[in-house]
């Protein structure tokens, strides 16, 4: 099969670089998954925002350093109570499909993300409580309460712009057909193979950009993207293997780049959705806690990574200033999970973990199993595809699952979301007062000292809970091509175009 993909893979890419298209610069890019629908208002997958990045403007962005840079907004600033935030807009920007971006395109946005039924912006921008439109180059977005994390949801998801002209269609007409203001336009996706961009000639930063066209290729098993980019049908590999490191190193023709990452790999339990809640790991702290101190998180980083990642649990990088110092990674402890579990009334605990499809996910579970095996635990790795778990996760339809997330500049992008009691990304339904309060608390100050007291709060209880578990922090790894020049590696795993070229 591994072949086959490769060979299938190769003889699509040879295809777009025919004769008829030898004038057109082409950029191959293989990402690690099939990408979740292309509209923010229902995503929620790394993948997605890989490819939404290069098609659609954010109305702020963040550097390298991760401060907050412009985008379609030029400037902005708070109002003196904390209770408004207004923004500037960049002039004579145009969507994809001629339609002006105004004041009026941000307010429509912005409904649609906190009213569309199934949209997950809406727990994350409960704070706004409006959008006030005093011309057409500003936005003044009013909130209920002062909230400090508006300036990462502007520069994430909720802050990415649509054409008014289609947030009225459907669901499915939109992700058919996704129109935003980026630069590259959509041009057609084949599920489970490519997406196909390309560049908008009319975008207000053109000149920054160089490929024709981007075509993005689903290409789960890393080993297939390296064979792929060592035979040059792939420019970017996306998310390199650590074990794949000193071949890729040692090859003369292609070059690593990498940062520290911001993102994380998260075990979440279903502890109150649905039916499939009902078991010892959903319903008993005691035994979430006994499988913790059955695994070994310096242990999975060795085997599966070689090291190249950062063990953690905690939401927060360590070292940074919102990561909890007085929560250091516990070290395994297999006669401590045997003694809670026979202190639950369990002698072997039976349940199932959605993984990834991509072999690393599994080298992941099976390392998990294999520890926890030990202890009693008696686990069943499902594999799926990002979709597919996204949506078995959103349903209930999970015990525990394995999922990534890319990070954001603020902690309550990184906790909230997973961790409140309506956190669009809760999907264990995982819900302690305490914790929602420390998490507003956090949300809601504006003084740094403040913030980080309520967030290093909400770690503790966050940790005692167990509802989720955060297992590493990632280091982003790209292999580039010899074509590929001036990509710049980002913390949020994120590839800006700007910049980018293809030398032949």
């Amino acid at each position: 099969m591994t072949c086959l993909r490769v060979l299938l893979a190769s003889l699509f890419l040879a295809a777009a670089s025919l004769p008829a298209m030898a004038a057109e610069t082409v950029l191959r890019f293989a990402l690690d998954q099939d990408p979740d629908p292309l509209d923010p208002a229902i995503s929620g997958s790394y993948g997605d925002r890989i490819v939404t990045n290069w098609m659609c403007d954010q109305l702020l962005d963040v550097n390298d350093k991760l401060d907050y840079v412009p985008q379609l907004a030029t400037s902005w600033e708070w109002a003196a109570d904390g209770l408004s935030l207004t923004l500037h807009l960049r002039p004579d920007v145009v969507f994809q499909d001629g339609e002006p971006f105004t004041s009026a395109a941000v307010a429509a946005n912005f409904k649609r993300y906190q009213t569309m039924p199934g949209s997950l912006r809406k727990g994350e921008m409960q704070p706004i409580a409006g959008v006030e439109t005093p011309d057409r180059l500003t936005a003044k977005i009013l909130l209920s309460r002062p909230y400090a994390p508006l300036l990462s949801l502007l520069a994430n998801r909720p802050g990415t712009m649509m054409s008014p002209r289609i947030l009225d269609k459907t669901e499915d007409e939109i992700v058919a057909n996704p129109v935003c203001t980026g630069p590259y336009r959509f041009v057609e996706r084949v599920a489970h193979d490519h997406i196909t961009l390309e560049r908008n000639r009319a975008h207000w930063n053109a000149a920054a950009m160089g490929p024709d066209r981007v075509i993005f290729l689903s290409m789960i098993d890393p080993g297939v993207r390296m064979v792929n980019l060592r035979a040059g049908s792939i420019d970017i590999h996306n998310r390199v293997a650590p074990t794949d490191l000193a071949g890729l190193k040692a090859d003369p023709k292609l070059r690593l780049i990498q940062s520290p990452a911001i993102g994380f790999q998260l075990l979440t339990f279903n502890l109150a959705n649905g039916a499939r809640s009902q078991t010892p790991i959903g319903q008993d702290a005691r035994v979430r806690a006994a499988f913790e101190k059955a695994i070994d998180r310096r242990v999975i980083n060795d085997v599966v990574f070689e090291g190249a990642y950062v063990p953690n649990n905690q939401t927060e990088a360590p070292g940074s200033r919102y990561w909890n110092p007085d929560l250091p990674v516990p070290a395994r402890d297999l006669e401590g999970a045997k003694a809670l579990l026979k202190q639950a009334g369990l002698a072997r605990v039976p349940f199932s973990l959605i993984i990834g499809t991509d072999p690393v996910n599994g080298q992941i579970g099976q390392v998990m199993q294999s520890m926890a095996a030990e202890a009693g635990f008696d686990i069943t790795l499902v594999p799926q595809d990002g979709a597919t778990m996204v949506q078995a996760s959103r349903s209930g339809d999970f015990q525990a699952s394995m999922s990534i997330w890319s990070g954001r500049a603020d902690p309550d992008g990184n906790a909230s979301i997973w961790m409140a009691c309506n956190g669009f990304l809760n999907w264990g339904h995982h819900c302690n007062p305490a914790l929602d309060q420390a998490l507003l608390d956090g949300s809601s100050a504006t003084d740094p000292a403040a913030r980080v007291a309520a967030y290093r709060r909400a770690s503790a209880i966050a940790a005692a809970d167990r509802g989720n578990l955060v297992l590493f922090h990632f280091t982003y790894l790209w292999g580039l091509g010899p074509r590929v020049q001036g990509a710049k590696p980002m913390p949020d795993g994120i590839l800006r175009p700007a910049g980018i070229r293809l030398v032949e």
